[in-house]
């Protein structure tokens, strides 16, 4: 089998399991606890903090944990806009996770009023398309970082810094960069930004928002008063120093990482662009090292990942949260694209553990396999 489905989620690290099991045995305290068994989970929880802390430029009082990208993002937009007194417009990007288009739905029924902020061709947004759009009465605006299908990676500082300086917070999900690319949330300009374990190398079942303090939040969940009261419930100790571990890691080894991941995928580029058939989409543009989304003119991607498949290659048609769904990408649409192409399109989202043998393995199969159709 060939996996190429990074974005959807990462194989465990085995470094990243090694520092879960003691905490999945032995180190079993809760770590509201007093006694010492407690304390021990305390201060891993705290230590895995740091580390996350550290990956993204962060202060460790910073990070509050959750159990995904999926809480992080409902959190920060939920939980800042629940704790408002009264209304106001937010702005969100066309091509955002659905876990961030869907968190708005709520909102909406409170009298808040929710905008799409138009994307280019390349689906990227500017600052000039921002000024076309935002008002005095805007309070928030969430923009991703890099976009989980196409990779396109967006000039989040810049669009910070201009919301900033018209009295918006700005929220980003940087889920899919954290681990990839370098992050600096001191300098991005935004005021909170979720992050997911289990696409850098760790486990499933724990993320992050990082959030400016002076920001006040309206928890999601009440009851224990755990991490500071932003998010109760007793912490899954193991997951989150597993997500501390594959943070350490993933500071460590990024460049190595991200250079290695831009030389696969340049030459998975290369070989696709001898397919007169085949369309790349926002090729132009920077985009993740490891994420390229295509399109083939007159097929179907739901077939063509169905015939790779077969072929034991693994890939996706999109957002692996909304697979099922029939409907092209959002995505691609807003962008622009043909509703025609848009339902052919396919993700290959490369790993560091990948080769270019599979590489060169996934082009001549994926070759074969649209010559035949």
């Amino acid at each position: 089998m060939i996996y190429l489905d990074h974005n959807a989620t990462t194989p465990l690290d085995s470094r990243v399991l090694e520092a879960m099991m003691p905490y999945l045995a032995s180190h079993f305290g809760n770590p509201s606890t007093l006694y010492r068994s407690g304390r021990l989970a305390r201060d891993a929880v705290e230590t895995a903090r740091a580390q996350v802390a550290a990956l993204v430029d962060a202060q460790p009082a910073q990070v509050i944990f959750t159990s995904g990208g999926t809480e992080a993002n409902n959190l920060a937009i939920k939980g800042f806009c629940w704790n408002k007194s009264s209304r106001a417009t937010f702005f969100v990007g066309a091509t955002e996770h659905d876990s961030v288009l869907g968190s708005v739905v709520p909102l909406e029924k409170l009298g808040w009023e929710i905008e799409r902020i138009p994307v280019d061709r390349n689906g990227l947004i500017s600052v000039s398309g921002l000024a076309a759009v935002v008002s005095d009465k805007t309070g928030l605006m969430s923009v991703m970082m890099a976009n989980n299908e196409t990779g396109v990676c967006q000039n989040v500082r810049e669009l910070a810094i201009w919301a900033a300086s018209h009295g918006v917070v700005f929220h980003t999900d940087a889920v899919q960069v954290a681990g990839k690319l370098p992050i600096s949330f001191r300098q991005s300009g935004v005021q909170m930004m979720s992050l997911s374990a289990h696409k850098m190398h760790g486990p499933k079942g724990v993320g992050a928002l990082v959030h400016d303090r002076s920001i006040e939040l309206e928890p999601l969940l009440h009851g224990g008063g755990q991490e500071k009261g932003n998010r109760s419930g007793t912490e899954n100790v193991a997951a989150i120093v597993g997500f501390g571990k594959a943070a350490e890691l993933a500071l460590r080894e990024q460049c190595q990482r991200s250079r290695r991941l831009r030389c696969l995928r340049d030459r998975l580029e290369r070989g696709l662009a001898e397919m007169p058939t085949v369309r790349i989409f926002a090729e132009k543009v920077e985009r993740l090292p490891n994420t390229l989304q295509l399109g083939v003119e007159g097929l179907d991607g739901e077939m063509l990942l169905m015939q790779l498949d077969r072929k034991g290659i693994e890939v996706s048609s999109g957002s692996a949260c909304s697979s099922e769904g029939k409907e092209p990408s959002h995505v691609l649409l807003a962008m622009g694209v043909e509703r025609e192409l848009a339902r052919s399109a396919i993700r290959v989202s490369i790993g560091w553990d990948n080769s270019e043998d599979d590489m060169d393995h996934f082009l001549r199969e994926f070759k074969q396999i649209i010559s035949g159709l």
